[in-house]
């Protein structure tokens, strides 16, 4: 199991956006980092209130929002307006090609959250729109299954890669396990809080990552913390 610390991290300050990339992306650029498997980024974001990301484009990206604080106003070129909030997540497959701009409608508060792009396993499809609530304020250690290839796990969305997106809450001494089987690795991103990842403690913006088989073992040490996990699948 290799670990990812938070603190090591690329950083950007724009004054409005301060943004922490586990990956390179923009000027960020580590070449021990670049991706894992088909994730290519995990973006921390923060944006200022009143402010944004203009429209732009994407091609060939599946790209996930999770909003974990505030909220995140998505306008695209599909004709979608429509508001993001905590306990929403939004998927978008870029394919062939998709503007949209990103901006905090608050006039006061902050906004925080997590925007995540895979690479699909098949280029030019038509481009999509989805947003939905999913019930993470009821996971305690437990999985929920955000996103997964042809929505192979029940009310996750669709996604064009051999990848599941999972959820997990675990609190204090509770656990959450998963097993990385044959053929099989994973990504583990701690959105917040402290967990023991078998014998290593990780915290806030930690991740951990795992090429051979294994049991991930996730033990809460914190009041709840929260966990991305990405399982990779050679389908």
């Amino acid at each position: 199991m290799r670990i990812r610390r938070a603190n090591e991290r690329g950083f950007t300050d724009l004054g409005w956006l301060k943004s922490r990339h586990s990956f390179s992306f923009g000027d960020y650029y580590d070449p021990r980092h670049v991706g894992f498997k088909s994730l290519r980024v995990i973006n921390d974001d923060w944006v200022e209130a009143g402010e944004g990301f203009g429209m732009h484009g994407h091609r060939d990206m599946e790209i996930l929002t999770l909003v974990l604080r505030g909220e995140l106003e998505h306008q695209d070129s599909l004709g979608h307006k429509q508001v993001l909030r905590p306990g929403e997540v939004q998927v978008m497959s870029a394919g062939r090609g998709i503007r949209h701009s990103e901006r905090n409608p608050s006039a006061t508060e902050p906004a925080h959250f997590l925007q995540i792009w895979i690479e699909p396993h098949t280029f030019g499809v038509a481009p999509r729109y989805e947003q939905r609530a999913f019930p993470l304020q009821a996971c305690q250690n437990s999985w929920c299954a955000l996103a997964s290839s042809c929505a192979r796990d029940s009310g996750s969305f669709e996604i064009h890669q051999n990848t599941t997106v999972l959820y997990g809450a675990v609190l204090d001494g509770g656990t959450l396990e998963h097993a990385v089987r044959v053929g099989e690795s994973a990504w583990l991103h701690v959105i917040d809080g402290e967990v023991r990842i078998n014998e290593c403690t990780l915290r806030s913006g930690d991740a951990a990552s795992v090429e051979e088989v294994c049991v991930l073992e996730c033990r809460g040490i914190s009041e709840k913390s929260s966990l991305l996990l990405f399982a990779f699948h050679e389908w």
